[in-house]
């Protein structure tokens, strides 16, 4: 169950089934109303508030929803890191993790497995390495794609490690996009893309931004956003 609130000089937190969860506060000037979250790890609670509202009423708004984040704690994943003869996925399949010394350090796949070499107790950070590779080369291609479709030039390119975000676009043009996408099927991937593109031209969530995403989109864009918020929290279960 969840505690009451600790009241300290420490930032405001809840207890969520035996663990201490942090509130963290997010004001934004676009913001009319408080939004409540909790990390993809469950690693803290996320309250989005307009910039003149209260700490106090944003603290007390994640207590009372307090139902809620436990039910949402319950779903968070265990965290299965990868090792020799578990998975890995990319781009929507789960590969096996075949490791040896013998084999080469680099990981490539092979036969719907995934062989890597070199010392195991550094197998996860390369396995992580490969993945970020391949999500910037993989993205890169998307971003590509999706420019030209609307006639824009391709912006800076930038990988995020976010815990709450799986894309933005900056003022500037650059887009910013999760790592972790590249294990989700490639559709989902390309819509979150698509999405960052479509801010280029539309800076915002109008029927205009809406309508040209449908526009540059090249599959079905309800289920893509459908298989992120159902299983988005998996992408975070092999490396947090």
């Amino acid at each position: 169950m969840i505690d009451w609130l600790r009241r300290s000089s420490e930032p405001p937190a809840l207890d969520l089934a035996g663990r201490t969860v942090p509130i963290v506060l997010r004001r934004h000037a676009r913001a009319t109303r408080m939004t409540l979250r909790l990390a993809p790890d469950g690693s803290e609670i996320r309250v989005t508030l307009p910039r003149w509202g209260r700490t106090a009423d944003a603290v007390d708004f994640a207590r009372s929803r307090s139902d809620w984040l436990e039910n949402q704690m319950a779903r968070v994943p265990d965290a299965i890191p990868p090792v020799p003869g578990g998975t890995l996925h990319h781009c929507g399949h789960a590969l096996r993790i075949v490791w040896s010394p013998g084999l080469p350090r680099k990981p490539r796949i092979e036969d719907g497995r995934i062989l890597a070499g070199g010392p195991e107790a550094g197998l996860a950070a390369r396995l992580r390495r490969w993945l970020e590779a391949e999500a910037l080369t993989l993205m890169g291609s998307d971003l590509s794609h999706y420019c030209s479709r609307a006639q824009v030039a391709t912006p800076v390119l930038r990988l995020s490690r976010a815990q709450r975000r799986w894309g933005s676009c900056a003022g500037d043009g650059t887009i910013r996009l999760n790592w972790r996408l590249v294990q989700a099927p490639e559709a989902v991937r390309r819509s979150v893309v698509a999405h960052e593109v479509a801010h280029l031209v539309h800076f915002d969530h109008s029927p205009a931004f809406h309508a040209l995403l449908n526009d540059l989109f090249d599959g079905d864009l309800a289920a893509a956003n459908g298989w992120l918020k159902r299983e988005g929290r998996s992408l975070y279960t092999a490396f947090g």
